[in-house]
């Protein structure tokens, strides 16, 4: 039997000012997944990890891919995937995302290739609509891509791979949960023009610098006027977090995704410790547990631990 072994990234989606376009991948944390290729059509998931998610395939975020998968190729084989996450769901650091990249390369691999890139995302949009109801790809795309990537399109999908900076991340998960589907509901559904424009130019630059490699470009760049004022409400802290963090030497930063992840973009790694210590620091002040993460731009993505046929 074809079996696979996969290490895959936590990302950083939106990147304060990209919602829903930008993501980039990071070294720590990760998940582990294990992909064997079946002869029989079943469909097996287990989870080695104590969040207790579903493991029924319709249910589970990466049994949805590999049912769509199937379906697509009226494949009369099947798969058993063994998980084990140590991206904590509700994190805001792709959890979901990466059991559905995870699956949709995995299950490509072991298919001898078969799908592009854009395939595959195209595949594990399915799993992130089951976890949030909507089909994004902000994290997907640099889960399977690797780095930082732009999402331009996803009808039809179109993904654009950015520089990575040579960039260290701190970020902070404190353990208060912050729903995808709940901190979309409390976006506004209309803006004025002049925050779109404000935005648009944010965006812009934000790109720019990371293309450039421009890095107080960045740190300029790196403001969102229209998500993160409301969404940050709902996130412990955070307008301490961020205020101190760049007083630390952050070129900038924001929420994680959803959050309640916290990142923050530094050039030098003593400086991205110094912000994760502080972070931290800010949380256990207030009884809130918390975990940090130091950890570079991950130019790869998912990465292939062992395979064998």
């Amino acid at each position: 039997m074809k079996k696979i072994k996969l290490k895959i990234p936590a990302t950083v989606a939106n990147m304060v000012c990209g919602f829903d376009i930008l993501g980039m991948a990071i070294h720590e944390p990760y998940d582990e997944m294990g992909i064997t290729l079946l002869d029989t059509p079943e469909i097996i998931i287990k989870h080695r990890d104590q969040f207790q998610l579903p493991e029924e395939p319709s249910k589970n975020v990466a049994g949805v891919v590999l049912l769509k998968i199937q379906e697509h190729l009226n494949l009369t084989k099947g798969f058993e995937v063994i998980i084990h996450k140590h991206i904590k769901p509700g994190s805001g650091l792709g959890s979901s995302a990466a059991s559905a990249a995870g699956a949709a390369l995995g299950a490509n691999i072991l298919l001898e290739n078969i799908f592009s890139k854009e395939e595959m995302i195209h595949f594990a949009m399915f799993g992130e609509e089951l976890a949030s109801g909507v089909r994004h790809a902000d994290n997907i795309a640099p889960c399977i891509y690797g780095g930082i990537t732009l999402v331009k399109s996803t009808n039809p999908i179109d993904i654009i791979p950015l520089n990575a900076p040579d960039l260290f991340v701190a970020a902070v998960h404190p353990q208060v949960e912050v729903k995808t589907s709940d901190s979309r509901q409390i976006l506004k559904k209309n803006i004025s023009l002049k925050s779109a424009i404000e935005q648009w130019g944010n965006i812009a630059g934000l790109i720019a610098g990371i293309q450039k490699n421009d890095f107080s470009l960045i740190g300029r760049s790196l403001n969102d006027v229209i998500i993160e004022p409301i969404r940050s409400i709902l996130i412990p802290k955070f307008d301490e977090i961020k205020m101190k963090s760049i007083q630390l030497g952050a070129l900038g930063g924001g929420i994680s995704g959803s959050g309640p992840s916290i990142f923050m973009l530094a050039e030098e790694k003593e400086t991205a410790e110094k912000i994760a210590f502080q972070m931290k620091s800010i949380y256990d002040e207030i009884n809130i547990e918390s975990f940090v993460y130091v950890s570079k731009i991950n130019p790869g993505g998912i990465e292939i631990v062992e395979e064998s046929n």
